[in-house]
């Protein structure tokens, strides 16, 4: 390979990874709060805060737009994707049956090992649940759902339900999960393990779907509730 060529390929290389590197980095900011949901972006300060030109900003955004997290609003700019309940309660039908599949395809070949982590989590959760710790509940939780979605060997549904769980991130009512709902919660996690345990593929997808509408339905009274408490306050 000439120098020319050479020097080609890695200012080929990055450009094209520059704009991915910035879509990973500004999701993070919105999903971690750093950006606020319903906010506008500025596209000259991000470019400012990375140290680089508008155009990639720009790409990465298009590419956070086709994720669902953002939206472009013509003659307004690119902002933040605010979610109201209703989109968040289709999405929770879609993310039940996508999660239910996953149980039931794991179910159909899981292994000993499998079996052994998704029991780890489960313990560590129930730890975490009996002494309501959310901080130490929640990605203890997320790792259990993705650990079944990711070993269910099915890319195409793998993608879709990483980026619902992305979106559904979007919607912020406050601490959605408080009171025993942690510990309900983990009771739908051991009937979820122990089907897939028992390699029963009909149970693994009923108990994981029923887990997800359960869920939906934590979260539709939690947002009741916060509601009503909002309107006293007003």
């Amino acid at each position: 390979m000439s120098p020319s060529s050479a020097a080609h390929d890695v200012s080929f290389l990055r450009l094209t990874s520059l704009p991915m590197l910035l879509e990973r980095e500004i999701e993070s900011m919105i999903l971690d709060g750093r950006l606020s949901i319903g906010g506008r972006i500025n596209e000259n300060q991000l470019a400012a805060t990375f140290g680089v030109s508008r155009g990639p900003v720009r790409e990465a955004l298009r590419s956070l737009e086709a994720l669902g997290l953002v939206e472009l609003l013509p003659n307004r700019g690119v902002f933040i994707r605010s979610l109201d309940i209703a989109q968040v309660v289709e999405m929770y039908g879609v993310r039940a049956a996508l999660f239910g599949y996953a149980a039931q395809l794991l179910a159909s070949r899981t292994d000993a090992g499998e079996v052994a982590r998704l029991r780890t989590l489960l313990d560590e959760m129930t730890e975490a649940a009996q002494a309501h710790d959310f901080d130490r509940y929640y990605p203890l939780n997320f790792a259990f759902h993705d650990f079944i979605v990711e070993q269910a060997g099915n890319g195409v549904l793998t993608a879709q339900y990483r980026g619902l769980v992305k979106q559904l991130r979007l919607y912020r009512a406050g601490n959605l999960m408080t009171g025993n709902t942690l510990e309900l919660s983990n009771e739908e996690h051991a009937r979820i393990v122990e089907a897939i345990a028992r390699r029963d593929a009909a149970s693994a997808y009923q108990t994981s779907f029923d887990h997800v509408e359960r869920g939906k339905e934590r979260l539709l009274a939690r947002s009741v509730s916060l509601a009503r408490a909002e309107e006293r306050r007003a």
